[in-house]
């Protein structure tokens, strides 16, 4: 069943896509209409008893106290400063994929200027996403399936939330596969480590970040902000052994660009591409942190650190990787290998250890591993609560293949990283617009929860089949060139592997645009309906 708002009368019924007033005068709209409820517990309300998250309701269940991941956060109990948010994307930043995805671009032919140049302009364009993805969160207090559910339906949201779990998990698996190869080319300096150690220590890595979580949110909020200096002081030390090594940032940062100015821009689009879909699936989930920051100005402050520290890092991963030809002959633009390489006496590896184990840590935790926790609770709150939800993410991962995705710098931007984007681009899309443009920045919150038929998100059996179709089609066009990528189609277009190469922002604005059209049309329709009613009832 559609929103009740389309079986008002005329002159009852907010305007469907209020753009012609200011995000202000919404907001004073809103409030007038629809005052937030007043939250001093951590049950903030009472839902009716048809909800299927009714565990949530009814505190004194046993199953209670799982089930409350799922509520909306009271302000009592957010504590997340602006410091906070940014020290969390210190964590996710500070990692070896970033320096691997920085030391990539080198690979590829970019001189280290040009790299920069890309990441900090990629990071900037999906800071505006990134915000208003956020900002819902913060303002309802909700997690992202839950406000997945007002864009796709109470069964709907279960595709959006698969499909981000799905590449959260196959990120946890590559982040957890890093962390065991560092612990063994460090402390067991192998050339060829058997497979069966390499699964040990994969394994180990994994049980380590569910021990770590397991106190649940705050413990996560602690670790990222006691880790952010000492990775900043890992990453500076870093940084001055290359310069001192390679006798100063002048000759480090001497190496040109290998690509021509007809070859640089095929290889640009795909890395900025690439670049937008390494931080877009956090883009997408960012309400499971937003909901916890005190105000707008703290998240939105915080979310501001993101292009600013991926271009600091991006600095240091392709100052350092240039600095490799110089000092050791030849480009590494894998960080573990360099490690391995530099050598060292025991202190030296122990500091090289714990600062890789806390970088892969942080990251993949507060990646990876919270947004799938937070989706298997949606789907069975009385089964699954966010520790369950983080051992279920782990169990997955051991499905995925890192080792084949971290096969070389063309297989992880290109197969992975574009790949990926594709899946994450359109539901992003789609809730953004559905949010600000369709829906008016108007959320109820307690029918969010309901999967009644009388529900307003219930729409056609509890799923929105305009968000839908909106998603295939975002899906679809990018869908030749990967098979082309992987190598299951050969004659592939030129124009497929171009929407493929610009994965994100092809499936981002297309699924976000049908899916205005749509509901554009779907409202008309329902409008010229309800006059055609109208009138025929004062004729009888």
């Amino acid at each position: 069943m559609e929103s009740r708002l389309l079986h008002l009368p005329r002159h009852h019924r907010p305007p469907l896509f209020p753009i012609h007033l200011s995000p202000n005068s919404i907001r004073r709209r809103h409030r007038q209409l629809h005052p937030l409820p007043q939250f001093n517990s951590p049950i903030p309300m009472q839902l009716s008893h048809d909800s299927s998250l009714s565990p949530i309701v009814h505190s004194h269940s046993p199953s209670a106290s799982s089930s409350s991941d799922l509520a909306p956060i009271p302000q009592s109990q957010r504590t997340f400063k602006a410091f906070d948010m940014a020290s969390l994307w210190i964590g996710l930043v500070v990692g070896i994929p970033s320096y691997y995805l920085a030391g990539s671009l080198v690979d590829l032919g970019m001189s280290w200027w040009q790299g920069i140049a890309t990441v900090s302009f990629s990071n900037f364009l999906l800071l505006l996403p990134l915000t208003l993805s956020a900002f819902p969160g913060t303002r309802h207090g909700l997690s992202f399936p839950i406000l997945a559910r007002s864009t796709f339906g109470p069964r709907g949201y279960f595709l959006p939330s698969l499909l981000r779990s799905l590449v959260a998990c196959g990120w946890f698996s590559i982040e957890s596969w890093i962390g065991g190869r560092a612990l063994l080319l460090l402390l067991l300096p192998l050339p060829h480590p058997p497979l069966p150690l390499q699964f040990a220590s994969f394994l180990f890595f994994c049980l380590a970040q569910i021990a770590l979580i397991w106190p649940g949110m705050d413990s996560i909020r602690k670790l990222e902000v006691y880790s952010a200096p000492i990775l900043i002081l890992l990453t500076s030390s870093l940084l001055l052994w290359s310069v001192s090594s390679s006798g100063g940032f002048g000759p480090m940062l001497s190496l040109t660009s290998r690509l021509s100015p007809s070859e640089f821009w095929p290889v640009f689009f795909p890395a900025l591409n690439a670049n937008i879909s390494f931080w877009a699936t956090v883009a997408l989930n960012i309400p499971d942190f937003s909901r916890y920051a005190r105000t707008q100005r703290d998240q939105i402050l915080g979310q501001i650190g993101l292009p600013v520290f991926m271009g600091l890092f991006t600095f240091v991963g392709l100052a350092v990787t240039s600095s490799t030809q110089l000092i050791l002959g030849r480009i590494i633009s894998d960080p573990i290998h360099l490690l391995a390489e530099i050598g060292g006496g025991p202190i030296t590896k122990l500091v090289a250890v714990v600062g890789i184990s806390l970088a892969t840590i942080t990251t993949n935790i507060a990646a990876n591993m919270v947004a799938p926790a937070n989706a298997l609770v949606s789907v069975n709150p009385s089964l699954f609560n966010f520790q369950r939800g983080a051992v279920v993410t782990a169990l997955i991962g051991l499905l995925f293949q890192p080792w084949k995705l971290l096969g070389s710098s063309e297989s992880f931007l290109y197969t992975w990283l574009l790949g990926s984007s594709a899946l994450i681009g359109p539901i992003g899309g789609i809730m953004i617009v559905d949010y600000y443009l369709v829906k008016g920045m108007e959320l109820d919150v307690e029918e969010l929860y309901k999967e009644d038929r009388e529900g307003k998100y219930y729409y056609w059996g509890g799923y929105n089949l305009v968000a839908m179709a909106a998603l295939v089609v975002g899906v679809l066009p990018a869908l030749p060139g990967f098979l082309n990528k992987v190598g299951i189609l050969s004659n592939t277009s030129v124009f497929f592997v171009g929407v493929y190469n610009n994965a994100w922002f092809v499936s981002f604005f297309l699924a976000g645009f049908v899916y205005w059209a749509l509901s554009w049309l779907l409202a008309l329709n329902r409008r010229v309906g309800g006059e055609i009613g109208e009138e025929r009832g004062l004729i009888s």
